[in-house]
């Protein structure tokens, strides 16, 4: 590992560490971010005080989280902070579209969604032979979806 990269190179080069197999790493582009929609998807169903759902329907358990994991991203690098947050507005809209159109209720179509998922991680870190980063190290539950989102940058030439 780099030890003179910056915080969040680290953390990416730690992650790409158990993620080699490119196998692995396609499934890591399908399922990062199903889980981030699934997990997003439950907190959104969780009901909030009426007070706060009286202020806007934007206003959840889902969008609290968000709020403080762009806190943490921020500290690691707000150019992939604002993407993150592109990427969360993109599943919000998503998940009120699910909400309004989807035959089940949303917290069933994220839990399905969580639940085959996460098989698929596993089943790809099993081809991989390693076992995920976040076991090591829970804060990886958050690098996963910034080192997809670190190769769209570097794809498209832009400093992260």
């Amino acid at each position: 590992m780099n030890t003179t990269a910056s915080p969040v190179q680290r953390l990416l080069d730690e992650y790409a560490e158990s993620h080699q197999n490119p196998t692995n790493k396609l499934v890591h582009w399908v399922c990062v971010p199903l889980i981030m929609f699934a997990i997003l998807g439950l907190l959104w169903s969780v009901p909030v005080p009426a007070g706060l759902r009286a202020v806007s329907p934007w206003i959840n358990w889902a969008t609290l989280v968000m709020v403080l994991a762009v806190g943490y991203y921020v500290r690691l690098s707000g150019r992939l902070a604002m993407g993150m947050v592109l990427v969360w507005l993109a599943m919000a809209l998503a998940l009120r579209l699910v909400q309004a159109q989807a035959a089940l209720p949303l917290w069933a179509v994220c839990l399905i969604v969580f639940i085959l998922a996460w098989i698929g991680q596993f089943w790809g870190h099993k081809v991989e032979g390693k076992k995920p980063s976040f076991l090591k190290d829970l804060q990886f539950l958050l690098i996963g979806p910034l080192w997809l989102l670190h190769f769209v940058y570097r794809r498209l030439g832009w400093r992260y």
